[in-house]
């Protein structure tokens, strides 16, 4: 654990979190020490208990001076090192580094950092290439007060964000990655719900029935392909309820990377979103469960995070 203010300002923070539904939880782990002890970074070493844990260790490495911290992790151990990190007053002197174990690893997918190839992503973060990131923020409203949360990815409500919690399930399987998946599609092949969301957005009111609304920072599991990280706008998706055929249609366009051709979809482009209501459909934020009150104000914040990039 983190007692004193660091003095090596080379020295990377690391925080490891097991994937779901891992056998060998530190086996990962094992391989990634091994090639650190090989290029000669010197680092300091946490194991996350639990979702929770991430956000509070990434706080304590920033507040203590590490100026990289670095993420063995998924979507929502990002998501959640992103809030520790913005929670800290030294976050503008983090840069963020990312090594993929998660179930999706979207993200890190975008900037062609792939969960099988470790080495790589060990020697970008040696590297140290940096680019400055826009990052989402969501504020609402509870009896405590104004609540922030900040995401890098998506916030999902509705069937979408029901995938994505069931593909984080923790699963106690060898194949519970390619089960979680299985689940997820069966679920949008036969549990198909409408939701009554209305929302303000570039000077206008939207109102319809959706069957999923996806407001991405970067592409969003697909959902939202066009949107970008470093552009200054959030993309919105909107998809109406289809028929089973329709869904079916629907299903082929994402894999092809084409949902924004698709007749029941909504795309807009905006700097701010309110969501007034959503007709009592879940939520989700970069693969976490997401649980705020409405209206929801989500807004983007430009070049706020430094990320450590691929060469």
């Amino acid at each position: 654990m983190v007692v004193a203010r660091l003095s090596d300002r080379r020295r990377w923070g690391i925080i490891y979190c097991p994937r779901i539904g891992a056998v060998d939880k530190i086996k990962k782990w094992r391989e990634i020490r091994a090639y650190l002890v090989e290029k000669g970074v010197t680092y300091d070493y946490i194991q996350s208990e639990d979702y929770g844990s991430v956000e509070r260790l990434a706080r304590m490495l920033a507040d203590n001076g590490y100026e990289t911290i670095v993420v063995v992790g998924g979507d929502g151990a990002l998501q959640d090192a992103l809030n520790g990190i913005m929670s800290s007053e030294n976050s503008g002197n983090v840069s963020l580094g990312i090594i993929p174990n998660g179930i999706a690893n979207d993200f890190a997918n975008y900037w062609n950092i792939g969960e099988s190839d470790y080495k790589r992503a060990i020697d970008y973060i040696i590297a140290g290439r940096t680019r400055k990131i826009d990052v989402g923020c969501c504020k609402y409203t509870t009896d405590e007060g104004e609540q922030v949360r900040y995401f890098m990815n998506v916030v999902n409500i509705g069937l979408s964000a029901n995938i994505v919690g069931i593909a984080n399930k923790k699963v106690k399987a060898p194949f519970a990655k390619y089960l979680s998946h299985v689940r997820a599609m069966m679920l949008m092949l036969l549990h198909r719900n409408s939701y009554n969301i209305k929302m303000r957005l570039n000077n206008q009111t939207v109102e319809n029935s959706f069957m999923m609304l996806c407001i991405g920072n970067a592409r969003g599991y697909g959902m939202t392909p066009s949107a970008v990280p470093y552009n200054g706008y959030l993309d919105v998706s909107a998809i109406k309820y289809p028929k089973f055929f329709g869904l079916v249609q629907g299903i082929y366009m994402l894999l092809k990377r084409r949902i924004m051709n698709y007749k029941l979809m909504m795309p807009f482009r905006t700097t701010e979103i309110v969501i007034d209501s959503v007709g009592g459909a879940c939520a989700g934020i970069d693969g976490r469960p997401f649980a705020p009150t409405y209206p929801l104000n989500i807004t983007i914040m430009q070049e706020k995070l430094n990320l450590i990039i691929p060469k």
